[in-house]
């Protein structure tokens, strides 16, 4: 019945978020005495992430309250229609005394694999694509980084799809290596948006070639590295930018690193004060997509080689609100390397 997308209430923020990892979903069952106790979303993690809980934290301590979940009285079309209008990947059905009767699921129901973002958006995004791609030499040598195959589009195409999900239209794309090929394949495409090229003549860093759109973009705006892929409902970063009154929104992929040894913490004198056997550290690993707010661009110097963390610094040393969003760890793919990109096409 459940197609292993529950969990008890005493499993971790972690573990459950390594389990969504896993199914490649976002929205588990969460039982008490196999009894249903409520539904976790991978929103309920980001947000207990974003207020600092630790990971370690059980999910029965960021259960919402107001849930929605159909009763054996709801006929199947009323399930269906709550499904479509609140992007539930999964409904269950609850009687009086806390049994689950069923479960619909959204792949038996629907031919889109997974529900459509919550909010839409057509906001300016701005990709990096004018590095020279030295991971993925050799092949580099002959096509540019943002053409590189990825099942039957580029990476530039996949990185487009995911925005135009959500509504978005006018992409910038800074170029530089093969810059011509990059403009002659997409044109040959003929895509369904427009596209707007800015050439930086020399390296410039993350952020140093975004100084040519000064005086072109006015509104809120996306930054997105070329070879990074994010599995994310845009919306949901974009309302937590904007809920924050952020300046720049840093979005943030955890990234777990298992110690194959015990641990050991010592005191004064050494005195043995904890060991732990195996742990996992877990990071905020920069995953190269941003959200900025327009008069930051005036910020950033002409014609200077200029990271995107230098921007960050800067937004910070005078007192601005910087925030980071959080994604799972299998929500980034960087497939600007090797190993990566061979995983990601297999």
């Amino acid at each position: 019945m459940f197609k292993n997308r529950n969990i008890d209430v005493d499993v971790t923020l972690l573990g459950a978020l390594k389990k969504m990892d896993q199914l490649d979903r976002k929205l588990l069952i969460v039982l008490r005495h196999n009894r249903f106790s409520g539904l976790l979303s991978a929103g309920d993690i980001q947000r207990a992430i974003i207020q600092n809980m630790p990971l370690n934290t059980e999910v029965q301590y960021v259960l919402r309250k107001n849930i929605r979940v159909a009763t054996p009285e709801d006929d199947f079309e009323s399930v269906r229609k709550m499904m479509i209008d609140y992007r539930m990947e999964l409904c269950p059905v609850v009687n009086s005394k806390g049994e689950i009767i069923k479960v619909y699921y959204w792949e038996d129901l629907f031919t889109d694999q997974k529900p459509k973002p919550i909010g839409s958006f057509n906001l300016p995004v701005i990709i990096m694509a004018g590095g020279l791609g030295t991971r993925l030499r050799p092949l580099t040598n002959v096509l540019p980084k943002p053409l590189i195959p990825l099942g039957e589009k580029t990476m530039l195409e996949e990185i487009f799809d995911r925005f135009t999900a959500h509504g978005c239209h006018k992409f910038y794309i800074s170029v530089n290596y093969k810059a011509a090929l990059i403009q002659y394949y997409m044109n040959s495409r003929e895509l369904p948006y427009e596209l707007e090229y800015f050439t930086e003549d020399k390296p410039m860093g993350t952020a140093g070639s975004i100084s040519l759109l000064k005086g072109r973009i006015h509104e809120t705006f996306f930054v997105s590295n070329c070879d990074i892929l994010i599995d994310q409902d845009y919306s949901e970063i974009l309302q937590y930018h904007k809920d924050n009154q952020n300046e720049i929104t840093v979005v943030a992929a955890l990234k777990h690193f298992p110690i194959a040894y015990g641990t050991i913490e010592t005191g004064e004198n050494g005195r043995l004060l904890q060991l732990v056997e195996k742990p996992e550290l877990t990071f905020k690993i920069n995953s190269g997509m941003y959200i900025l707010e327009p008069h930051l661009i005036d910020e950033i110097p002409d014609d200077q080689f200029f990271h995107i963390t230098h921007l960050i610094d800067q937004v910070m040393d005078r007192g601005g609100r910087v925030g980071v969003f959080p994604v799972s760890e299998k929500s980034w793919k960087d497939v600007g390397g090797w190993k990566e990109y061979v995983a990601e096409i297999k």
